[in-house]
């Protein structure tokens, strides 16, 4: 992508090796404040879906379906809070790049069980509102296909072509 105009290698942050991963850890955190609100929301909605007027028509795939959302939801709220806890847990024991790795792991995990609960909250709405199948199926190939692309593939390209030696110009 041409966002960057210069090679981040060239710029070195004069930081030391514990400012390095205080810094990290920050920057895993901010994130996590930005994904668990989502998560929290979406989270909220599903637990009082049982209770609204028209739950007992959802039988069968939508059934389902409100369970992977469910229990998504949980799960990626558990991945993106657990850092924070280790962090406590562990503080001031000199455990920083472990907490670094494991809180990455954890968001990884937690943005995998997002997709999932995204993806079978939108498609249940798709599948309770709509009588074909066509658009139930396609709702969640497009959702998937979407959150798949922009959160994995893309960044994981990026970092492949990031890790590639770079060649020398030639004249």
């Amino acid at each position: 992508m041409a966002f960057m105009t210069t090679d981040p290698a060239d710029k070195p942050r004069n930081e030391t090796e514990h400012e390095r991963l205080d810094r990290q850890f920050v920057e895993l955190l901010q994130g996590f404040r930005v994904a668990v609100t989502g998560v929290q929301v979406l989270f909220a909605f599903l637990l009082i879906v049982p209770f609204s007027t028209h739950y007992e028509k959802v039988d069968g795939v939508g059934t389902a379906l409100f369970y992977i959302a469910l229990f998504g939801a949980a799960f990626a709220s558990i991945c993106f809070i657990a850092p924070v806890f280790h962090h406590r847990i562990l503080f001031q024991l000199g455990q920083k790049p472990l907490l670094i790795r494991r809180a990455n792991l954890f968001g990884i995990i937690g943005a995998l069980a997002l997709m999932a609960s995204m993806t079978a909250a939108t498609t249940l709405v798709v599948e309770s509102v709509s009588e074909e199948a066509g658009w139930t199926i396609a709702t969640a190939a497009v959702l998937l296909a979407l959150c798949g692309y922009v959160w994995f593939v893309q960044p994981y390209l990026t970092r492949l072509k990031a890790s590639r030696p770079k060649r020398p110009k030639t004249t």
